[in-house]
Formats: structure tokens, C-alpha cells, sequence
């Protein structure tokens, strides 16, 4: 499992992050597979463990490619939107954990530094993915 490469526990408590591992179900998903598509209601997000994944706006133009361990999808779920803001697309057998919002937040909430770090991580990501898709 990649959650200590991935940046967005940097930081984060070994603690927390053993209940986050401990909350986080293992999925497998063929090609053509969807994690979540656009507009569905956001209640997870996926940290990649191996494969690419798709991830795409409106109708199909190319927003992100994941396919390095660690990579995180569906933050739409952290940041509070209602909806997924893209669709997830396996091109690839993958391999992810699936952690449930509302469950993450319960956990970061009885660690407020560990949550703290975890959302500036994610204000962090989400600026570098916003940069890259400029180029």
C-alpha cells in the first residue's frame, strides 16, 4: 500500500495514518472500469496503488493521467463539492484504496495537526495539477 509515498500524508501521524490504512478498502478494476464518473454524488477518494487512470472533464478532454503509486483521485469528496468535478476511467488494470469521506474526516478530526497538514498537502496538489494542466 502506498499511503506513506503518497504526498499527501506527508507529515501526517503514524498513527492517523495506521486508522486511515485500517479504514481504506483494497479494490481491483479492469480497463474501461469507472472509479466515479462526473456529476455522481462524491463520497470517496482513491489513493492509486498500481495502473493509469483517466481522469477527464465535460466530454472526455484529458485533465490528468494518473499512473505513479500514491497518486490520489476524487478530492471532489474532500473539498466539500457535492458532485465529482471529472470521471475516473481505468485504462489499465488498477489497483486502489477506497477511503469513505466521512470516515476520514472522523479520523482526522481526533488528530486536528495530522488533519491540518493533510488538507494544506491537498491545497498543495491540487495547485501543482492546476500548474500542469496550463502546459
Amino acid at each position: 500500500m502506498y499511503v506513506d509515498t503518497a504526498y499527501l500524508f506527508h507529515g501526517i501521524s503514524a498513527e492517523t495514518r495506521e486508522k486511515i490504512l485500517a479504514a481504506a478498502i483494497e479494490e481491483s478494476h479492469s480497463p474501461g472500469d469507472y472509479l466515479f464518473r462526473q456529476g455522481e454524488l462524491a463520497g470517496h477518494f482513491y489513493i492509486l496503488n498500481e495502473g493509469r487512470v483517466r481522469l477527464s472533464v465535460g466530454k472526455g478532454l484529458l485533465a490528468y493521467t494518473a499512473s505513479t503509486p500514491g497518486d490520489i483521485m476524487g478530492w471532489s469528496s474532500l473539498a466539500e463539492n457535492p458532485t465529482y468535478t471529472a470521471s475516473a476511467e481505468c485504462r489499465t488494470p488498477v489497483k486502489v484504496l477506497k477511503l469513505e469521506k466521512h470516515r476520514l474526516d472522523q479520523i482526522l478530526t481526533q488528530d486536528c495537526a495530522s488533519g491540518m497538514r493533510f488538507f494544506k498537502n491537498l491545497a498543495a496538489l491540487m495547485g501543482r495539477r492546476l500548474v500542469s494542466s496550463y502546459q
